[in-house]
């Protein structure tokens, strides 16, 4: 599966501690396209670089992506 065009899902529900991103906040390297900047680069956080596209995770649409990874980012949270 690739990556839906205008979706940077994964770029906004999650938190990225190694970019001192919180959840829901788009990421600093997000384009007015919502594709990554650092997509590719050696600098890409290691945990961007392993989320992968999936049926489950990504769903139909956009708004259903945000609701996924924003349920597993609460289920995840520490404390």
């Amino acid at each position: 599966m690739e990556c839906r065009p205008g979706c940077g899902a994964c770029c906004i529900a999650p938190s990225i501690s190694s970019l001192d991103k919180p959840a829901g906040v788009p990421c600093r390297h997000l384009d007015a396209d919502l594709r990554c900047r650092l997509f590719g680069r050696p600098e890409r956080p290691a945990c961007c670089s392993g989320l992968q596209p999936a049926p489950d995770m990504c769903g139909s649409t956009r708004e259903a992506a945000l609701h996924w990874l924003g349920a597993l980012e609460a289920l995840t949270r520490p404390g």
